[in-house]
């Protein structure tokens, strides 16, 4: 995943696609939530995303799904960073994952009646929703001590239900650009972890996954 920040960037900075492409979301150095990160990215090495996943022991839930949602939502944008040139308002005046499903957006506060909007327009705001709660500190701490909220697990669904409609976008919409700028492995690897990762702690709703759950049984079947 690394290896591919710099291209991504030269692809995206000075287009208007810097709009949709978020700043990446760091997790301060030297906190508990970077130990835990670095853990992942160290167990995810190893290659058994399933195991991968799991809870580590001693840890909190909330917090190893806070560390996860945070992750994902920096390789979501990244994915989307290199293909956001072919996601235009012309190309998706609709956001959709294939024929049979359509998104509107609505963010219950500034946007409560669900609208209507193109792809890079539903993105971009959906890409700042996470990012604004992301950003809050009452629902994702950063310091050691400050409790998660109440609410926070019906959150953390929220947004990982969201980023899931990316991928199933991309998938859907843009394989074939994917598969032209040779990033289909990445995008199939960040996927899997997504998907055993939800699936582990049952966060998505199994009606929410069924534009790729073609591809989710599959990627399942291989690794079991």
């Amino acid at each position: 995943i690394k290896g591919l920040t710099g291209n991504v960037f030269s692809l995206v900075s000075g287009s208007r696609s810097s709009k949709t492409f978020k700043p990446k979301k760091n997790i301060p150095e030297g906190s508990h939530q970077y130990e835990l990160l670095k853990h992942a990215e160290a167990t995810l090495g190893s290659g058994n995303l399933r195991q991968a996943v799991m809870l580590p022991e001693g840890e909190d839930l909330n917090e190893w799904i806070a560390v996860n949602t945070v992750d994902f939502f920096n390789q979501i944008n990244m994915l989307y960073g290199t293909i956001t040139e072919f996601c235009t308002e012309a190309s998706c005046p609709v956001m959709s994952a294939g024929p049979r499903y359509e998104y509107h957006w609505a963010d219950g506060t500034n946007i409560k009646k669900p609208i209507k909007c193109s792809a890079p327009k539903y993105i971009d705001y959906l890409m700042t929703w996470v990012q604004d709660q992301l950003d809050d500190e009452t629902l994702f701490p950063s310091k050691i001590g400050v409790p998660f909220p109440k609410n926070f697990m019906s959150v953390a669904k929220t947004i990982l239900k969201r980023l899931f409609r990316v991928y199933a976008h991309i998938y859907h919409q843009h394989f074939d650009s994917v598969m032209r700028l040779q990033e289909e492995a990445h995008l199939n690897t960040s996927f899997k972890h997504f998907i055993f990762f939800v699936q582990e702690f049952n966060l998505i709703d199994r009606r929410e996954l069924a534009p790729l759950q073609e591809l989710i049984e599959k990627l399942g079947s291989k690794d079991r």
